[in-house]
């Protein structure tokens, strides 16, 4: 899975670097979806199999920081670059197709972790279940998982244009700055607060994220971006630390053969967060302006936080 994955996310940079026409941008997105779907799920459950015995907390904790990780460094590094470099689509994608092909080799190397089905198809069966030992907590996560990556995703997809639109940012610069301080400051806050139980992680997160998310609000309306840049820090923190507390509560009470299975329903759940809203976001600017936009998907995000804020501070485990 992992290398069918890598050698897929390889060739969606490829059609990335060389596409000249909206098509062929919408064909590199469906592969780089079903590169993503492959992959986080199969590399989640490999972390978790290959890691030391008795580290399966640090596993999980790795597994909630590496999006926040490559978004961070990603949104960065090409905004720079688009602003210095010549050739940047070149400069982009180039190095991060040959860096897939050189990692969906390295993958032949690492032991195989799942058992061993006999046929081809019936080795790649699946099924997206969640244990029933986790089950209810799950449920009860779901609300901050939602309102983690809906904010992700409403910062990658509108971030650029509130920035340079609503904010006065026309640098790329600034624009990747958004993207990379909601999430590095929240790869880095997870961190800090590994040691800390998933339950003051979950708690720390989403009250992060609900007054993060305010904050940016009250930015967006005195049209201030380095309040806004501040806000999005807050923001970051609780994108990174109710997904990690929400993982690290849940990996480790995952039976080692539901384990890729449970990983692609979280992250099901977390990529519809993603990119669903961001949908239904990016049609409705068009009717009623990318400020109103802002604020009415800032307050669905502050009442999910506060959901999980509250069913997770009336559980005392």
């Amino acid at each position: 899975m992992a290398v069918a994955g890598f050698l897929l996310l390889a060739s969606s940079t490829f059609l990335f670097w060389h596409a000249d026409a909206v098509g062929v941008l919408f064909l590199a997105r469906i592969l780089q979806g079903f590169a993503s779907g492959l992959l986080i799920s199969a590399l989640s459950a490999a972390v978790l199999d290959l890691a030391p015995g008795g580290r399966a907390r640090t596993a999980a904790l790795w597994n909630a920081l590496s999006p926040g990780i490559g978004l961070a460094t990603g949104a960065l590094l090409s905004g720079v670059i688009l602003d210095l470099a010549d050739a940047p689509l070149l400069d982009v994608f180039a190095p991060l197709t040959i860096s897939y092909i050189v990692l969906a080799a390295l993958f032949l190397l690492t032991p195989e972790t799942a058992p061993r089905t006999p046929g081809a198809w019936a080795s790649l069966s699946f099924r997206l279940s969640i244990p029933a030992v986790i089950r209810a907590d799950f449920w009860r996560a779901a609300p901050a998982v939602v309102a983690g990556w809906a904010t992700g995703g409403l910062f990658l997809s509108l971030g650029a244009n509130i920035v340079h639109n609503e904010l006065g940012g026309t640098a790329h610069f600034w624009q990747g700055l958004a993207v990379a301080m909601l999430a590095g400051v929240g790869a880095i806050t997870a961190f800090v607060m590994r040691n800390r139980s998933p339950r003051a992680s979950v708690i720390f997160g989403t009250s992060s994220l609900a007054v993060g998310t305010a904050l940016s609000l009250v930015a967006l309306s005195v049209g201030s971006l380095p309040f806004y840049i501040a806000a999005t820090a807050v923001t970051g923190m609780g994108f990174g630390t109710a997904f990690s507390g929400v993982v690290a509560s849940l990996a480790p009470r995952i039976p080692t053969t539901q384990r890729a299975d449970t990983f692609a329903v979280i992250y099901l759940l977390a990529y519809l967060a993603f990119g669903v809203p961001a949908v239904i976001a990016g049609a409705l600017v068009g009717l009623v302006g990318l400020g109103a936009v802002c604020v009415g998907y800032g307050i669905v995000v502050i009442v999910l936080a506060v959901v999980a804020l509250v069913s997770r501070v009336r559980r005392a485990d």
